[in-house]
Formats: C-alpha cells, structure tokens, sequence
C-alpha cells in the first residue's frame, strides 16, 4: 500500500474519507465527500461548555461525515473500538497485513509530527494508516502536505488519549464496496437529496441550529454589555473566534468547501442554480471572516457600541444564509 494516494485537504474528516474512497477506486474529492455527507451546519449550545464557554459548531457533529458518507453511498463501513491499547495496536496490524488503509480517530496532542505549537488536547483528528515499517506507521494526514510516519508507541497514546470525544481506538474501514460506474450514475440523484437535506436542517425551527442558532448568538452578542463584564465579553467574543478560526477548518472554511461542492453539483447535475449558489456561499464565507474581524476588534479596542454593530452584521449573515438555502431547498 505504499502508493496509497495521499491528499493534502482542508479538513481531518472528509479528507480521509475522500483519500479512502479514492483508494477504492471511487473518485471523489473533499467537497463532495462534505457536501454528500450534508457536513455544514451551525450548531449553539450553551448547555454544553468548552473551556467554561458554550459549544459552538459549523460542522456536524465528530464522525458524521465518515457514517453519512458511507450510508449516502451504500457502502460498507466498519467501525471498530477496543477495550485495551493491545487488542487496538493487533487489529491495525491485521488490517495493513491485509492491505486494507484503515482511518484512525486521535489526539491531536499526542502526534509528534505535529509542530508543537499545533499541538492541542484535541480528540477528534482522523488520519489514515496505510502502512509499517519496522516499528513506525506509514501515516496519511490529510493536513499535512506528505505522508508522515510516527512510532507505534505515539500512535497507541494518540488513539487512546482521554477526555473528551475520547476515541476509544476507534479504527474504520471500507468493504464491500459498489462499483463505482454504479456510485456515478447515481451522482445527481444522490447530490440533489443531500442539498435538500441539508437545506432543511439549516432551516429547521430550533433556537440552536441553523438560520436560527446564527440569531440567537446574534442576540447574545448584543445583550453582553448590559448582562456581562468586560472580561466575560472579551472571552465571549474570543471564544467565537477561536471555533470559527482555529478549531479544525473554521465556520468560514467550511462554507468555502461547500460552495466548491456546489460548484461542482451545478456541473455534475447541469443545474446552474447550484452555480448561482456557489457564488452565494463564498460570499457568505467571506463575511463569516469579516465578522471575526469584528469580533477580535472590539477585544482589543472596545467601543460602546461594538456589540451591538456585530450583533447586527451576524444577522445580516443570517438573512443571507436564510435566503441561500431557501433557494437551495426549492432546487
């Protein structure tokens, strides 16, 4: 398995799923694999807190784009956890033994080829191992540009690293696969679904998800003057940067993925609404990064009237994207 084809994506999950496909001889990309598996989304949760702070997510939840993937597609997926780091370390073995690449959920924390200011406790990172040599693992990371290797001794501690999201050694594979002529006419019927799923989840009639989750952080935003202290508000304000920016592809990030996934729907499907779309989306994406900008102005340089200005520019997002996947919806 040494020619497995390596790629270097812009996020963890659907990079690995895409390399895995594409080792199958299923030809496609990241975007697709997202768009596919209906990965965008906007979540608020302030009944569940990260470092005192409430959950906010631009993506489905950890492992949804490897499952929603598979099930899209009608393929075989088999997930593996394990009880002990022994029984975890013999089943990769028997897997690469077999030739078959396997996908690894793992601590960010604990792999050495991660520069160490990129090191963070972080659960949830997936990479494909595809190989071993002597005492090492052959490593594809979709972050990184080449393949990597790492001792077993690290890989084992990643796998089985603590806390939260906590792996498990979690191991998954593909089998069982379909013919890709199969997948490939069943593309546009498959991509024209995963859009109006999507749309519908964006749209759906809960505080905390989609259209109406980006409003009601909106609201928050603008009541932190009058509810909250300065620091809470600088902390507040940062913590949205911080998952919107730096944790894994960013809110901004993943609304340019998907609208290359549109880009290429509009071309697979002949439909150029979705291309329309595509335009819509990457516009947004910029205005998620123009309100981080925002928010990190007013930590450093507080004005009276600050929140309130980002409060309003976050509603104007999402209109925009109320609009967008109405019209999504309606295609």
């Amino acid at each position: 398995m040494n020619d497995f084809p390596h790629q270097h994506t812009a996020h963890c999950e659907s990079g690995v799923m895409s390399a895995l496909l594409n080792y199958h001889g299923h030809a496609l990309n990241e975007a697709l694999v997202f768009g596919l598996a209906r990965g965008l989304t906007f979540v608020y949760m302030p009944l569940i807190k990260l470092a005192g702070m409430p959950l906010v997510s631009y993506r489905i939840a950890p492992r949804g784009i490897i499952k929603n993937t598979c099930k899209t597609l009608g393929l075989k997926l088999d997930i593996r956890k394990f009880a002990d780091e022994h029984s975890g370390q013999a089943a990769l073995d028997e897997a690469i033994a077999a030739g078959q690449p396997a996908g690894l959920q793992a601590s960010v924390f604990w792999l050495p080829y991660f520069p160490p200011h990129m090191r963070f406790h972080f659960n949830a990172h997936n990479l494909v191992v595809y190989g071993k040599e002597g005492g090492d693992y052959l490593l594809s990371d979709p972050v990184f540009e080449t393949v990597q290797r790492c001792a077993a001794e690290d890989l084992q501690r990643a796998r089985f690293a603590k806390g939260a999201l906590a792996a498990k050694g979690m191991m998954y594979t593909l089998s069982g696969n379909r013919p890709s002529e199969s997948i490939a006419a069943e593309l546009p019927a498959l991509i024209r679904a995963a859009v109006r799923k999507n749309a519908k989840h964006m749209l759906a009639p809960v505080f905390f998800a989609g259209v109406k989750g980006i409003r009601t952080v909106a609201a928050k935003i603008e009541s932190l003057p009058e509810k909250q202290s300065a620091k809470y508000q600088k902390l507040f304000l940062g913590h949205l940067v911080r998952m919107q920016e730096e944790i894994g592809t960013g809110g901004a990030g993943f609304r340019y993925i998907y609208a290359y996934f549109l880009e290429q729907a509009a071309e697979i499907c002949r439909e150029p609404r979705f291309q329309t779309a595509s335009e819509q989306m990457t516009a947004i994406g910029d205005e998620w990064r123009t309100f981080a900008s925002l928010c990190v102005k007013q930590c450093k340089q507080p004005s009276e009237n600050g929140c309130r200005e980002i409060a309003s520019f976050l509603r104007m997002i999402a209109d925009k994207e109320e609009a967008l996947w109405k019209s999504l919806k309606a295609v």
